[in-house]
């Protein structure tokens, strides 16, 4: 029965001169990167029995610069998605329509252009690192970024103009609603990351807006633990005269701001400046050891003779009992050596007489 049902059909196909031709596609949604298109051939008796003896239809893309169509779907669902395509961008589709007797027949084609590509965070933060402020201002007006949306590295927007120092992009992200104590990945503020960098203007703007010098990165490092490691002494003057605390120590390893000094960067200039405003010289970390001591392991010479002239103990030892010279001597630090030796003989030379004129004359006869 099924065979002379087939039969019957194709008899009734082969009847027909040819296959009507179809409507041009139905555009449905449009994307920056998809089109969907649908069709409605009206006849729905050829949608009746075996699927085999259905129209088949086929969607046909033209190729823009050869002027001819290749098939991107063919099946016989009544809608198909083309995904894939570039953002802003004009296709031309046609269907074509198949007969089970191999008959076909097309539609006239249609155009369709995709749309823009939706701003997204990677677009606001290349305009922030571009320092296009035209830009910025366009996708923050657009409403479909947040401001606040991070990088792969977990920087805001508003963290990265203050480490590039971009005053005006900064001062833009602030006005739409930036958060400026929110943190990065190891927990990083945008004011901390100014004041590496020694942007003071930016460092000025955040504070007025709120940042505080309380906060604290992963490592329970301050602003001023970052400012130092920057070795911008403008910054930190203005930030100790603003209220920064002087000797507040990071919860990993209790290293003041001095500290850092020593095992860094020896600046001699931004550990004067932490002095002057009352730096304690002998402050010990949780292993005990000093500035000085951590600046004699790092050979920073400059540093040592400072922190020997501002009052730091050459006599202190570590927590295995071991002093100043055994340390330098082990590690090979001939110029501390000599500097803490000099020092030394000085300090001795101070306690084995009384402070007399007496004194002060065995002194004299004894140099």
């Amino acid at each position: 029965i099924f065979f002379l049902f087939v039969c019957l059909f194709v008899c009734f196909f082969k009847g027909k001169r040819t296959i009507p031709k179809p409507h041009p596609p139905i555009v449905g949604e449009v994307t920056h990167h998809s089109i969907q298109l649908s069709w409605d051939l009206e006849n729905k008796a050829q949608r009746k029995g075996p699927q085999e003896l259905w129209l088949k239809i086929s969607i046909e893309e033209e190729d823009p610069k050869l002027h001819t169509y290749g098939t991107i779907y063919t099946g016989y669902a009544r809608q198909h998605v083309v995904e894939s395509l570039e953002p802003r961008t004009t296709y031309r589709f046609r269907l074509k329509v198949t007969s089970p007797t191999g008959e076909y027949a097309y539609s006239p084609a249609v155009s369709v252009s995709t749309t823009r590509e939706p701003m997204s965070g990677e677009q606001l933060h290349r305009a922030v690192s571009m320092n296009d402020v035209k830009a910025v201002l366009n996708i923050l007006q657009g409403g479909h970024v947040r401001v606040d949306v991070p990088d792969k590295l977990g920087f805001t927007a508003l963290m990265v103009a203050s480490q590039k120092g971009y005053d005006e992009l900064v001062k833009i992200l602030v006005q739409n609603g930036t958060d400026v104590n929110q943190k990065n990945g190891s927990g990083k503020d945008s004011l901390m990351l100014a004041c590496f960098a020694g942007h003071l203007d930016i460092i000025k703007y955040l504070r007025e807006q709120g940042a505080s010098w309380e906060v604290r990165d992963l490592g329970g490092c301050t602003a001023l633990h970052w400012a130092v490691d920057g070795g911008h002494c403008d910054v930190i003057e203005w930030m100790i005269n603003d209220g920064c605390q002087v000797d507040t120590k990071d919860t990993c390893l209790e290293w003041t701001p001095l500290m850092r000094v020593s095992a860094v960067t020896g600046d001699k200039d931004v550990a004067s400046l932490l002095i002057e405003a009352g730096a304690d010289v002998n402050m010990k970390d949780k292993d005990g050891k000093t500035p000085l001591m951590v600046a004699v392991l790092n050979n920073h010479e400059e540093l040592i003779q400072l922190l020997l002239d501002k009052g730091a103990d050459p006599t202190v030892k570590n927590e295995y009992g071991k002093g100043l010279l055994e340390m330098a001597r082990s590690f090979h630090r001939h110029s501390a050596v000599v500097l803490l030796e000099e020092k030394m003989r000085k300090v001795k030379e101070n306690t084995d007489f009384p402070p007399s004129p007496i004194g002060s004359q065995l002194r004299e006869v004894t140099k």
